[in-house]
């Protein structure tokens, strides 16, 4: 063990004074209400007062600093022992922390211990004297520890990655230096939240932010400070969730996903800060609704249906629950399309949401890292053994944006990093100095196209290798981030399992794993056999895909071009697992053929999805339904091999944004007659309702709530559409993906059936019929020419029954454009019915019969996916289902084309054939499609079965007070398909993360 010992630690700097409590101001009060909060909470791991100077065996052996005070020592002096892990410039950090507060160092030992160090100031105060008041001692104690953990933040500025052009690096010993007393008392509290010093905040964001005169500032940029002055606070709880997390050390989950379907950031961000009254009240007096400001923010572009919906839930819950959590993905700068209907035809433009900025995102250009393509793998010899090296052909950079998570009724904020593609600037600057702008330009627009659009067309080979650049482009820098952060608190990679759980969201990010294996072997160069062992313990795999044809595959020449060492590591993981494989099963060559990682034939092909099984301890389905599919059918094969490896978490969605946020009148409501909101937070609670389902009352004000979000809709599909609808009739909603398997082509069928009927009925009939408000909206894939064709289906129907005088009232049809995440919020609240009808065996999980369950709206629906679920919680009774069961869908394929339709439903394709809707050739094909043999998701089948449920719905609706009770008991039921409970699962059973709650 090494000692130095030196007297030349002391600093000629003139010193606050101590002598005063209030002079080092480093106590946080606890807030209350709209008091001003506490700006930082310290979890010191340190001794106050006498003790022995020697760390304890536990301290030894842990690689949290601390921080001890031994008052004893010495009579002229104090002496602060410190223990922390050795790092290159950590002694410079140290000692100017006390000059910054005003001290001397008379001395100073330092012993070394491995990658430890033990530090013995001998420190005096402004008056050469001892530091014996016990408050000083905790203060400063407390500023060590912080500045020991923020890694040198006090003066020293460090970036990740190469230094960016043009951004200056102070230089040890120039930094500022400031009084202590004047430093803290400018950061001791956080931003208060009442509305004068909200207004005071807008005011001046209107002013130096956007830079507009606080006399004369419109809607949209009232909402840009609106939204900076929301962000500060944000900012806030992040950077002390994140101080928390880095002092505690816990282990840390890092949800991988290509999308997050986030929707508006302002209204979900004032709710889970507990602001939204205040936002409110100071934007009244300034002459501003919050409502109008909030319509003012566009959707972020980041994902596209149920995955995507999924991944923003589980961050919101993951907030929420306290737990130590990131978010990767990419920063689109287009996203996926916006949807245009132009004479009924979809057509699609660019989504440019970036064009007036993004308030709620951090860039960080200090956080970057390259990523590699293309190049060489050459054989070296390091150490007496040989190893591969990659010689990347191109070279692009990732730059991090930061997006921070507010918990709601918690300190906690977590984070959503999105990587966004830049030019390498080395490359960059080489092409500007060698006059080749041209070049320069073009290098700059490749390197950009990674992270442009989602879902870039891959029918071509361009699109095919866009589409894997992103991939691994975003798994890279991931990983890179991850794993700079667990070596800035560990020094061996054997600790990595236990601080560390990467959750591949679909098999998007199954790149990873090779990435893993590829950092530890070729970089860290640990053996194979323990590199795997580490990549075994830490991923886990959520696959939503039902059908085995849909699975990812990626051709091996495409992946051997663009990654040539990761395709070697895939092979020698196909190879080990093959000879473990023919251990285990015998030499069947068609099971080995099948699960293979590699597969063989025309174009030879990496499964992704079998490579992430292969690596990952756990596979998990997203209802039970889903879960058996996957053992008997998608992944048969390797359930049989590793049962234990399979689990279900039936997917949820967070209540705070689909009902505290959506529809805050029944959020009011729930609150009243549960008599807390502590349901917000602990859903279960909602149960409770069931004991008022009967009560009049509450039928009576469920109604009018029903009744006033009916009225927004309606509203909206005037200002959108010009067609006036009755608040009388059933609104009767089906809003998700068009695609074939969710039959949207089924409920247009019966809405002709319907509109067939009604034409048919005598005036004194029609007096009978419930009035329906039909409401469908989704977007069609650009080169999905069926789903397409869908939608101008539903805009013929809807020309035809929406100008029919005979029909009136009784049936309007209303397509809902560009449909996204605030369409939603506005069409979930006002539906009464909600229709999910695809195909039984064909939707994974289905999470938007969960945001209309919450809603009290009912649902018509097959038993697929999570419905099976919902049957359970809230009764058959409760809810109206069609259609052939699971089991029955093959058997009825097998059926003879004469057996399956009924004369209904061959009335109303013959009425589409024969072009009484007008473009008759243009819907031949989609009339071919579901009829005979060819109606592969069986609409013909279900049919008749379909109308009844319609008809079971109408005559329910005629009961109000039975509707309403159905409608309060859907409410009451919808506690189990909480993302609350879907992360807990993950957690326990998972991820093996457990809360840590940053402290007020």
């Amino acid at each position: 063990m090494a000692t130095i010992s030196s007297p030349l630690f002391a600093f000629h700097h003139r010193p606050s004074d101590f002598s005063s409590p209030q002079s080092l101001n480093l106590h946080r009060p606890f807030p209350v209400q709209l008091k001003p909060l506490p700006r930082h909470s310290f979890i010191c791991n340190s001794w106050i007062g006498p003790k022995p100077v020697g760390p304890s065996t536990a301290d030894v052996n842990s690689a949290t600093p601390t921080v001890t005070v031994d008052a004893a020592v010495s009579p002229d002096s104090t002496a602060f022992v410190i223990r922390a892990r050795n790092k290159i410039g950590l002694l410079q950090v140290i000692t100017r922390v006390f000059k910054v507060l005003g001290l001397h160092i008379d001395k100073a030992t330092v012993e070394f211990e491995g990658d430890f160090f033990t530090q013995k100031f001998f420190v005096t105060d402004s008056h050469g004297g001892k530091i014996e008041d016990q408050e000083n001692l905790d203060r400063i104690t407390k500023a060590l520890l912080e500045a020991i953990d923020s890694g040198g933040g006090w003066g020293t500025e460090t970036s990740v990655g190469p230094s960016p052009r043009g951004i200056v690096v102070r230089r040890a010993g120039l930094e500022p230096k400031p009084k202590a007393e004047k430093m803290f008392a400018l950061m001791d509290r956080f931003l208060s939240n009442d509305p004068v010093s909200l207004q005071k905040d807008i005011l001046d964001h209107v002013e130096y932010t956007v830079a507009r005169s606080r006399f004369s500032f419109d809607d949209f940029e009232a909402y840009q400070a609106l939204a900076h002055s929301v962000r500060d606070r944000l900012i806030e709880r992040w950077h002390d969730t994140q101080q928390y997390f880095k002092r505690k050390d816990p282990k840390r989950l890092y949800f991988l996903s290509l999308e997050f379907l986030m929707g508006r950031s302002l209204s979900n961000s004032v709710i889970n800060l507990g602001i939204r009254d205040q936002c409110a009240d100071a934007l009244s007096q300034l002459g501003f609704e919050y409502e109008v400001l909030a319509e003012q923010e566009g959707d972020a572009a980041l994902g596209n249906g149920g995955l995507a919906r999924l991944s923003a839930c589980q961050m919101d819950s993951l907030a929420t629950l306290d737990y130590p959590a990131w978010g990767y993905g990419l920063r689109y700068q287009y996203g996926l399309f916006r949807q245009v209907i132009l004479d009924g035809f979809q057509h699609e433009q660019p989504d440019y949401w970036l064009n007036f900025g993004n308030p709620w995102e951090i860039e960080r250009v200090h956080v970057s890292y390259p990523v590699k393509f293309y190049g060489t793998v050459e054989e070296e010899t390091l150490n007496g053994k040989s190893c591969q090296v990659w010689l990347p052909g191109e070279t692009v950079e990732a730059v991090a944006y930061d997006n921070p998570i507010p918990g709601y009724g918690t300190r906690n904020t977590i984070n959503l990093r999105l990587w966004a593609a830049k030019p390498d600037g080395q490359y960059d600057m080489e092409s500007y100095n060698t006059g080749d702008y041209i070049n320069a330009v073009v290098n700059r627009q490749r390197a950009e196209t990674i992270s442009s659009v989602l879902y870039p067309d891959d029918r071509s080979h361009q699109g095919k290798e866009l589409r894997l650049k992103q991939h691994y482009f975003f798994v890279s820098a991931s990983l890179q981030d991850i794993i700079r952060r667990f070596k800035d608190g560990h020094n061996n990679f054997d600790d990595f399992p236990e601080k560390i759980a990467l959750q591949l969201n679909d098999t998007h990010p199954s790149l990873a794993v090779v990435e893993v294996m590829r950092v530890l072997v070729d970089e860290e160069h640990l053996g194979w056999d323990q590199a795997w062992n580490i990549v075994c313990k830490i991923f886990s795999f959520t696959t939503h895909t039902v059908l085995p044809e849909a699975l990812e595959k990626i051709p091996v020449d495409l992946l051997g071009s663009l990654l040539p060492r990761h395709l070697q590591i895939i092979y020698d993981i196909n190879f080990n697992f093959m000879e473990e494989l023919k251990k285990r099963i015998g030499l069947d060559f068609n099971r080995l053929s099948q699960m293979s990682i590699v597969e063989e034939g025309a174009v030879k092909s990496i499964r992704m999805a079998n490579l992430s099984i292969v690596c990952s301890h756990t596979v998990n389905g997203v209802s039970r339904m889903h879960s058996e599919l996957l053992k008997t059918r998608v992944f048969k094969d390797f359930y049989e091999l590793w049962p234990h490896k399979f689990q279900y978490k039936t997917n949820g969605v967070t209540q705070r944004r689909w009902i505290v946020v959506s529809n805050p009148s029944l959020c009011a409501l729930i609150s009243k007659w549960l008599g807390t909101e502590a349901w917000i937070r602990d859903i279960d609670l909602l149960i409770g309702l069931q004991e008022f389902a009967a009560d009049a009352d509450l039928h009576q004000e469920w109604k009018m709530v029903r009744k006033v979000n009916k009225m927004r809709l309606a509203e909206y599909i005037e200002a959108m559409s010009g067609v006036k609808v009755s608040l009388d009739a059933m609104f009767d909603v089906q809003i998700k993906r068009i695609h074939e398997y969710k039959r949207q082509l089924l409920n247009i069928l019966s809405i002709i059936h319907r509109y067939d009927c009604i034409k048919n009925m005598e005036k004194t009939q029609r007096r009978k019929v419930v009035p329906r408000v039909c409401i469908v909206g989704g977007k069609a894939a650009p080169g999905y020419e069926v789903a397409k064709k869908i939608i101008k289906l539903c805009h013929a129907v809807a020309e035809k029954i929406n100008n029919d005088a005979d029909v009136g009232d009784l049936l309007k049809l209303i397509f809902v454009p560009d449909y996204n995440v605030s369409v939603a919020e506005l069409v979930i609240p006002g539906a009464d019915l909600s229709q999910h009808i695809s195909t039984a065996g064909h939707e994974a999980s289905g999470t938007g019969c969960m945001k209309f369950l919450m809603n009290g709206c009912l649902l018509l629906a097959t038993a697929d996916g999570s419905t099976v679920e919902i049957i359970e919680e809230i009764g058959e009774e409760n809810m109206f289902l069609f259609g052939a069961k699971v089991h029955e869908v093959p058997a009825l394929r097998e059926k003879s084309s004469d057996d399956k339709a009924p004369l209904q439903f061959s009335r109303v394709v013959r009425m589409v054939r024969d072009g009484h809707f007008g473009f008759k050739d243009y819907f031949k094909s989609l009339c071919d499609g579901v009829e005979g043999d060819s109606d592969f998701y069986l609409l013909g089948s279900d049919f008749a079965s379909y109308l009844e449920a319609q008809a079971a719905a109408d005559k329910a609706f005629v009961d109000q007070e039975k509707w309403t009770q159905m409608s309060i008991l859907s409410t009451a039921g919808s506690g189990r398909f909480s993302s609350d409970r879907t992360v807990e699962d993950y957690a326990e059973t998972t991820w093996g993360i457990e809360p840590c709650t940053c402290p007020s």
